[in-house]
């Protein structure tokens, strides 16, 4: 991934009084400097981590965390009292709502949308000594959406416009354009099927 070589904000940024940039890692190895993107807005208690690069249009709300060694794209846009922890890669217009953790090693996509609540974890054997050599989040494809409190185990794959009911916990992988829910989660039918009940439109995955 690109390193963040320079302490770099890019203009026409606003950043609130009790704003961290650029917080030192406190883990081995070298994180240097800082990248955000043009038109950013981070909100009073957020922290963003060194060795970071973020693309333009960043939002933020309260007390958000950005880990180290993150590579984001543009138009991210984060809710209150969410954790993208280190290691992560996570495209463009990407929407993670408030109190969501983003464990290490997760790679999201472009146009994936998170409600509140969301967990992401990133180890399959809690605890044991050799953990760290194999820990990996899963890859959410794009257009994913994930809704609220669902648990996403590690070494999932959730394909391309598939939609995640609130409450579930993703134990295997999820095929593109699917709806799945329950614990575990299973597909019970495809997002083209769906209804829209208020009305709206008929077709709300066309």
């Amino acid at each position: 991934m690109p390193s963040a070589k320079d302490f770099k904000i890019g203009k026409n940024c606003e950043v609130d009084q009790g704003v961290s940039l650029g917080y030192r890692p406190t883990r081995p190895g070298r994180f240097p400097g800082l990248i955000v993107g043009e038109k950013a807005l981070i909100r009073r208690g957020t922290v963003i981590y060194r060795g970071t690069v973020i693309g333009k249009n960043l939002v933020t709300g309260h007390n958000v965390v950005i880990r180290e060694e993150n590579l984001i794209g543009d138009d991210l846009n984060i809710w209150s009292n969410s954790v993208i922890d280190y290691g992560c890669k996570i495209g463009s217009n990407v929407r993670i709502h408030s109190v969501c953790y983003i464990a290490q090693f997760t790679t999201i996509e472009d146009d994936v949308f998170m409600a509140p609540g969301v967990m992401i974890a990133n180890d399959i054997h809690p605890g044991c000594e050799f953990s760290k050599k194999c820990m990996r989040g899963p890859t959410i494809k794009k257009g994913a959406s994930i809704g609220v409190n669902v648990t996403i185990l590690p070494f999932v794959t959730i394909g391309e416009n598939a939609l995640v009911g609130s409450g579930s916990v993703v134990t295997k992988d999820v095929p593109a354009a699917s709806v799945v829910w329950g614990n575990p989660a299973r597909v019970h039918k495809s997002v083209y099927d769906l209804k829209c009940v208020s009305g709206l439109t008929d077709k709300p995955y066309k």
